[in-house]
């Protein structure tokens, strides 16, 4: 007996197709979820499904696709970029006159902060207050902001960048506060501070806007803070540090620069009178060796050179004896000898050839009459001269 047949379309390609008709008109009846997103099941659904629409696809999801959270860039809305590869480290004043002061301080071991003029250096404890005195001669214009980064001082490490150790880094002190806790420089007391870090050399700078002095001041001041010390492992390493400091437009010009060392210790006086020490030890032997060069028994100043060719052999001799040398002797009779040798020798080119034969002859005449006497004076052959005070053998 034969099996009944299931009620319903046969199972065939005419049937599929009916079923696929129905689907895409359910489909189509249902609203979408998010009105403001496209109408994707059209572009589904279509015939012509090609690579321009999945183009147009792509156009139509991007501002309706939650990006994921970008890092932190370096620069607000309408700066230009912090830094080049390389910073410069040269002073600019600028039109504005900027310059930089520092309060004076000792060398007293409770010091926490103090600066060396001879030096250009600054010496101060970790996350301690520096302040820094802004010194402008005409006021900038509106907006403008002043950038602290730290850079390396030797060629062979100005690549790299500071940054702290991954010890100060990780620990929970000193890292409160919305600066990163990677940032070496902070600032102090202000809540405009702004910590950069740029997208190209990945250095990292702090900028906090400009303000104008107080009345009966001259100067507007900036507390910087560093955050490491220069011997830490995995950071500066003892490697020296310059910190420059630029007043810059909110565009990000530049209108000055000015740079100096920075060293973060322990003990910042006991370690400011120690290289000023030597500092100046090194001036005085570099004083003694240059004046030592010149302590010469005699010296020539202006020498002149061998004549190479026979050209210069016949250059006539009048020019040859007009040169004039200089000797440096030490000694003053020695001076005063060779002063009568130089005078009489003067003397001889002013008198004429025809004198000097004279005075030869005369000089001549009388050192042999002076020969003639001393010969008559000497005692004959077996006697002897009696001189005053000697007695003879029978006395």
């Amino acid at each position: 007996m034969a099996d009944p047949e299931p009620e319903g379309l046969p199972l065939s390609q005419e049937s599929f197709q009916e079923l696929w008709n129905m689907v895409i008109v359910l489909h189509r009846a249902v609203p979408p979820e998010n009105a403001q997103w496209p109408d994707l099941q059209s572009m589904l659904y279509t015939n012509e499904l090609v690579p321009n629409a999945i183009d147009s696809l792509y156009e139509e999801l991007e501002p309706h696709v939650s990006m994921p959270p970008q890092p932190m860039v370096s620069n607000p809305d309408g700066l230009a970029p912090s830094s080049s590869t390389v910073p410069s480290t040269s002073d600019y004043p600028g039109e504005l006159g900027f310059q930089l002061r520092f309060q004076q301080s000792g060398t007293a071991k409770s010091v926490t902060c103090t600066y060396s003029p001879d030096l250009n250096k600054l010496y101060c404890q970790l996350a301690k207050t520096c302040p820094v005195q802004i010194f402008v001669s005409n006021p900038p214009p509106m907006g403008a902001l002043i950038r602290a980064m730290a850079v390396y001082k030797k060629s062979e490490h100005v690549a790299d960048v500071v940054r702290r150790c991954p010890h100060h880094e990780r620990a929970p002190e000193n890292n409160e506060g919305p600066a990163p806790p990677g940032h070496l420089i902070r600032v102090e007391g202000s809540q405009m501070a702004q910590y950069m870090e740029d997208g190209n050399t990945r250095r990292q700078s702090v900028l906090v806007p400009y303000e104008s002095p107080q009345l009966g001041s001259e100067c507007t001041t900036v507390l910087y803070n560093f955050m490491c010390n220069s011997s830490c492992m995995g950071g500066m390493n003892r490697r020296p540090i310059l910190t420059i400091i630029t007043l810059e437009t909110k565009e990000g010009q530049l209108l000055g620069r000015r740079c100096f060392e920075v060293r973060v210790c322990a003990c910042p006086g006991r370690d400011r009178k120690t290289e000023e020490e030597n500092f100046h030890k090194q001036q005085e032997k570099g004083s003694s060796k240059s004046t030592g060069s010149n302590k010469r028994n005699i010296k020539e100043v202006n020498q002149s050179t061998p004549p190479s060719d026979n050209n210069k052999k016949t250059k006539s001799s009048s020019s040859a004896e007009e040169e004039i040398f200089t000797l440096q002797v030490r000694g003053r009779e020695r001076f005063e000898m060779l002063k009568k040798i130089n005078e009489s020798l003067e003397l001889k080119d002013l008198v004429p050839v025809a004198d000097l034969e004279k005075y030869r002859q005369k000089l001549h005449t009388r050192s042999s009459s002076r020969r003639e006497k001393d010969k008559e004076k000497e005692p004959k052959k077996g006697k002897k001269l009696l001189v005053k005070e000697e007695k003879t053998d029978s006395d």
